[in-house]
């Protein structure tokens, strides 16, 4: 089932070989099985692999990058799989084996619908911040933002700069750059492959005319292999938008206290 050089379920895959190298027996018990062996084959019955040497294989490709795992096993193509290791544990390294189990039912769930989701959500009870924490991974702007946290000092001229978390102030930019004698603002973008669409909301596209080119538009690319990071400053007068006009409905109740 591959795509390309890439498995048709390549991040499910990634999410069960790291739960099998961090927690090993434990995360198969848990998951309601008494053996790897009986793991293996429910995976290839449902078809998210081939083989049960397919799963076998990720959790070896995991063993020894991930932190408390119990297996010192081998490991490949490190630059492919430490991006995804990395990102793993920033959304679920504090989890416990049971909550990690319930992330990767509910991404199984989710990816393959139906009967199969059905019968996983019946004997499924995660708790309402697991369900939140789940959506997360599935956001490709946040793994991009966590890519370019971690690589930033690779961007000329951000080498030797400290960097500000901006996120949350929602002012057209993800992050605030700074030298010592002038600053850069960064707004970040992710594409799972190599090529795709980028979209600036108003925010974004004012503040970077504002900042021009101190203004960086930080596109991270092939987020599903090996990514890499691709920095445009000044963005309004390098790229060509097209404005688009959305309307949208906004719902809001109200109450008497």
């Amino acid at each position: 089932m591959p795509v390309g050089n890439r498995h048709k379920y390549y991040e499910i895959l990634n999410l069960i070989g790291y739960g099998l190298s961090k927690f090993n027996y434990n995360f198969t018990k848990i998951y309601g099985f008494n053996t790897k062996a009986e793991f293996y084959d429910y995976i290839v019955k449902i078809g998210i692999a081939e083989t049960a040497s397919t799963v076998k294989n990720r959790q070896d490709l995991f063993d020894g990058m991930v932190h408390g795992g119990e297996r010192k096993g081998w490991w490949q193509k490190g630059a492919v799989y430490k991006h995804r290791k990395d990102y793993i544990d920033s959304l679920f390294g504090n989890l416990n084996c049971k909550e990690y189990v319930d992330i990767v039912k509910l991404s199984i769930a989710e990816t393959l619908g139906g009967s199969i989701k059905d019968e996983i959500m019946k004997t499924t009870h995660a708790s309402p911040i697991i369900r939140s924490s789940f959506k997360q991974m599935q956001e490709t702007g946040r793994e991009a933002e966590y890519f370019f946290l971690n690589n930033y000092q690779m961007i000329e001229p951000f080498t030797k700069a400290t960097i500000d978390d901006a996120r949350l102030l929602g002012d057209g930019y993800d992050f605030q750059l700074t030298l010592t004698d002038k600053y850069y603002l960064a707004e970040i973008k992710g594409l799972k492959h190599a090529n795709g669409n980028i979209r600036m909301t108003r925010n974004e596209y004012e503040k970077a005319m504002e900042y021009k080119n101190n203004y960086a538009l930080v596109i991270v690319k092939n987020l599903i292999e090996v990514p890499a990071l691709y920095p445009i400053f000044d963005p309004v007068n390098n790229l060509h938008f097209e404005e688009k006009r959305l309307q949208t409905e906004q719902v809001n109740y109200y109450s008497k206290v």
